[in-house]
């Protein structure tokens, strides 16, 4: 079936755009595939990146919280990097390119979701703790991108390098990992000085 991507707002379109076609951002980003391009490069399938809340791991519903829209940057087919917007208190901004093995494993995740018999909308899940990124697939294909809680049969596919313990492009039932994930969230024990 296939996937239901989001349009990206406007307004971060453009700032990934304009980041493109100003020679300074391209030049000062750490992607030496961008500087290296010989053909137009177009930002495409606009994934909304969510940050997966601490406070989510004390008990209660697992939430997450729409940090910023990350675009596959395309030479010809070929995703070479991606561009990321954020929301500011202004609006959006450009934040960052980068390249790097999370670029090809977005692109052979979400390839890997197309093929699935039931329809999603891709979204992309960050778990600095663990240094972990995971393509979301929210079972509510028509749901607001900027929805925060996960919804029943919602998929997270851990992109590679995955944390240890953790199969890369597996899918797992979101109710199975984030529990799984838990304890690796958890504030380290304090140790109690003795008198």
């Amino acid at each position: 079936m296939p996937l239901h991507v989001p349009p990206a707002p406007a307004p971060a379109l453009r700032t990934v755009l304009t980041a493109l076609g100003s020679p300074t951002a391209v030049r000062e980003a750490r992607t030496p595939s961008l500087r290296s391009a010989r053909t137009p490069l177009s930002p495409e399938l606009p994934l909304p990146v969510h940050l997966l809340e601490r406070a989510g791991t004390l008990g209660g519903a697992q939430r997450t919280r729409l940090t910023g829209w990350r675009f596959q940057i395309k030479e010809g087919e070929r995703a070479v990097a991606a561009g990321e917007a954020v929301l500011t208190a202004d609006g959006w901004a450009f934040s960052h390119f980068c390249e790097g093995p999370y670029v090809a494993s977005t692109e052979l995740a979400l390839r890997q979701a197309e093929a699935l018999p039931t329809p999603y909308q891709p979204r992309l899940l960050s778990v600095p703790e663990l240094y972990m990124l995971t393509l979301w697939l929210h079972a509510d294909s028509t749901a607001d991108a900027a929805s925060e809680l996960f919804a029943p049969g919602d998929l997270l596919v851990p992109l590679a390098p995955a944390p240890p313990g953790i199969a890369a492009h597996r899918p797992h039932r979101a109710a199975d990992l984030l529990p799984a994930l838990t304890p690796r969230l958890a504030p380290p024990h304090r140790l109690r000085a003795t008198a």
